[in-house]
C-alpha cells in the first residue's frame, strides 16, 4: 500500500470508532479481516496512525476546525507526526486510492497549527470533564501533563535478577538498540519510531528463557518502591497477569512467600506460564473462589499487600489512547467503591508493623490522595509512610528521582512529563506495631 492509502485507510477505521463507538483494536481487526491484501507492515501503519489521531484528537480538531475522522487525521500528521502542509498534502493527493485533494482551507489550518489559544483540554488533548479534576493535581500546568500523556510510549523491559544481570539483557537485545532505563535498575529502553512496528519481543530468546519481561518504568518503579524483602510474606492483591508478581519474587530473591490473587479469575489466567518462564518459585496462586474465603488464612499475617488499584487507567493513556475518549464520568465513582472496597480488605490482612503499599495509574486525587486520606480516616492504626523515605529503595537514583515527582503528604506520582514513565501513583501505608 502506497502511504497515501494507508492514510485513507485510517481514516475509514476511524470513522467506524466514531460510528460505531468501539474500541479501536476491535475496529482494526475487522478492517484487516475485510482487507486480507494488506501486509503487517501496512497494518502497523494503519494502527500508528489511528492511535496517533486518537492521541492527539482535540488539538487535531482544533487546528483543522473540524473534528471529522478526515479533520482528525490531516491535523495529527502536522501535531504529531510533524509533517508540514506539502508533505501532507503529497499523501492526500486525491489518487484512486489516497484520500481526496486538499481543499484550499485546510491546506492554510495546515500551515498554521497554532494550539496556543485553544483551552487546556483541547492543548492537553483530553476530555473536557477531565479539566476541573486534572486541573485540581497540576494547576496550570496541566495542559503540557495531558500532552505528555497523550505521547507515544517507547517499549520498557524488566530484567530478571532470578535469571540474570541488565547487561546481558542488553547485549542480548543489542539489535533493537536497547538503552539502560533512566530510573529503575533493572529497566531496559527501546524507543520506536512514529510508524514503527512493535519488535516481537516474544519470540526474543532472552523472553523464553525468562530473562526479560515487557513492563513500563513506571510499573516497575511502582514495585520496587513497596520495598518487598526476601522471607517477607507478601500478597499481590490485584494481581491480574503478574507483572509486579514477578517483580516482587525478584526483589525477594525466591525468598518468603507471595500470594497472588485477583478477583477476576480470568486475569490470573497468564500468570502461571510467567511464572515458571521466570523462575519465580516462591509463589502461591490463589484462584477467588465465590464464597470469597481464598484469603481468610492469612489475616493479621502479612509483612507486605501490594495493591495495583482498580482506576480509570488515565496514566496509561500514552498506551491505550482511545480509552480517553471512552471514560466517562460515571466510571471514576465506580472505581473509587472499588478501591475503598481493596484498601479495606487489606487493612484486615496486615501484621502489626506491616504495610500496604497502594498503587494506581491514575493522576486523579478521588483516586490517590483522596483514598489514602479516606483509608486513614477509617483506620487509626495506619500512617502514611513519608514518600521521601519511600523513594530510599532507589538507591543512588533517589534524589532526581524525588526531585521529579510530584510529591503530596499521602504518596507521589510519577508522570510521562516529570519522568518519563507511564503515571503512577504509590503510597505506602505502615501498620502500628
Amino acid at each position: 500500500m502506497t502511504p497515501g492509502a494507508r492514510l485513507a485507510a485510517a481514516i475509514e477505521v476511524l470513522a467506524d470508532i466514531g460510528a460505531r463507538r468501539r474500541p479501536a483494536p476491535d475496529a482494526l481487526k475487522d478492517w484487516g479481516l475485510s482487507h486480507r491484501f494488506a501486509g503487517s507492515g501496512d497494518r502497523a501503519a494503519i494502527a500508528g496512525l489511528v492511535y496517533d489521531a486518537l492521541r492527539r484528537k482535540a488539538s487535531s480538531a482544533f487546528v483543522m476546525g473540524d473534528d471529522s475522522p478526515r479533520g482528525t487525521a490531516l491535523g495529527m500528521l502536522v501535531r504529531e507526526r510533524g509533517l508540514d502542509a506539502d508533505a501532507v498534502a503529497r499523501l492526500a493527493d486525491g489518487g484512486r486510492y489516497s484520500p481526496p485533494r486538499l481543499t484550499d482551507t485546510e491546506r492554510l489550518k495546515l500551515a498554521a497549527p497554532d494550539v496556543s489559544s485553544a483551552p487546556p483540554h483541547v492543548r492537553g488533548d483530553y476530555p473536557e470533564w477531565l479539566d476541573p479534576y486534572l486541573a485540581k493535581v497540576f494547576g496550570e500546568e496541566r495542559a503540557e501533563e495531558g500532552a505528555a500523556l497523550a505521547s507515544r510510549a517507547p517499549l520498557d523491559l524488566r530484567v530478571n535478577a532470578l535469571k540474570g544481570a541488565r547487561d546481558e539483557a542488553l547485549a542480548e537485545l543489542s539489535d533493537l538498540k536497547p538503552e539502560p532505563a533512566r530510573w529503575s535498575p533493572h529497566g531496559i529502553r527501546i524507543k520506536l519510531a512514529a510508524d514503527a512496528k512493535n519488535p516481537a519481543v516474544h519470540a526474543e530468546p532472552a523472553y523464553l528463557k525468562g530473562l526479560i519481561e515487557i513492563q513500563d518504568e513506571g510499573s516497575q518503579l511502582a514495585a520496587l518502591l513497596a520495598a518487598a524483602k526476601p522471607g517477607e510474606q507478601v500478597l499481590d492483591l490485584c494481581a491480574g497477569g503478574g507483572g509486579k508478581t514477578l517483580a516482587l519474587a525478584a526483589a525477594m530473591q525466591n525468598k518468603g512467600q507471595i500470594y497472588a490473587t485477583d478477583d477476576d479469575k480470568r486475569r490470573l489466567a497468564p500468570i502461571h506460564a510467567r511464572l515458571e518462564r521466570a523462575g519465580a518459585r516462591n509463589v502461591q496462586v490463589r484462584t477467588p473462589k465465590s464464597v470469597g474465603n481464598e484469603l481468610d488464612d492469612l489475616s493479621g499475617r502479612l509483612d507486605l499487600v501490594l495493591i495495583d488499584a482498580p482506576c480509570t487507567g488515565i496514566g496509561a493513556w500514552r498506551r491505550n489512547p482511545d480509552a480517553k475518549w471512552r471514560v466517562r464520568p460515571g466510571a471514576l465513582e465506580v472505581r473509587n467503591q472499588e478501591q475503598v472496597a481493596v484498601l479495606d480488605r487489606a487493612a484486615a490482612l496486615v501484621k502489626p508493623g506491616g504495610r500496604i503499599a497502594y498503587i494506581t495509574c491514575s493522576a486523579l486525587d478521588e483516586e490517590n490522595g483522596a483514598q489514602v486520606r479516606a483509608f486513614a480516616g477509617r483506620h487509626s492504626g495506619f500512617s502514611v509512610q513519608p514518600p521521601a523515605e519511600m523513594t530510599n529503595a532507589l538507591g543512588e537514583r533517589a534524589y532526581l528521582f524525588r526531585r521529579a515527582v510530584l510529591m503530596s503528604d499521602e504518596g507521589l506520582l510519577m508522570t510521562p512529563r516529570r519522568t518519563d514513565t507511564d503515571g503512577f501513583f504509590v503510597s505506602i501505608l505502615r501498620r502500628a506495631a
